[in-house]
């Protein structure tokens, strides 16, 4: 089986940083992408950052300059580097690895971690 182990998340306070990472286990191949969502009450999960196989990455408008997403292939784990947090980046964040073949409807796997809740209060 497959699986996402997620830490790193917690409590902290505006204009602090957190790090979160991601290590996959289990008979995984061909990894696309491995990136992390987030999804606050009451709203759609989102985008956060992905990172490619070819080290290409992509960021939501609300977190450029402040997050860097960053992967370790002899670990197989996906980082998350967030600095300047805001109230607002308040959420759980989910892990999430794609990749195999690609099929016309999508990737062959599309994996999930359980989430970490990262919150920014004072």
């Amino acid at each position: 089986q497959v699986q996402l182990v997620e830490s790193g998340g917690g409590l902290v306070q505006p204009g602090g940083s957190l790090r979160l990472s991601c290590a996959a286990s289990g008979s995984i191949f061909s990894i696309y992408a491995m990136g992390w969502y987030r999804q606050a009450p009451g709203k759609q999960r989102e985008l956060v950052a992905h990172i490619t196989n070819g080290c290409t990455t992509n960021y939501a408008d609300s977190v450029k300059g402040r997050f860097t997403i960053s992967r370790d292939n002899a670990k197989n784990t996906v980082y998350l580097q967030m600095n300047s947090l805001k109230p607002e980046d308040t959420a759980v964040y989910y892990c999430n690895v794609q990749g195999g073949s690609y099929r016309p409807e999508g990737w062959e796997y599309d994996y999930w971690g359980q989430g970490t809740q990262v919150t920014v209060s004072s």
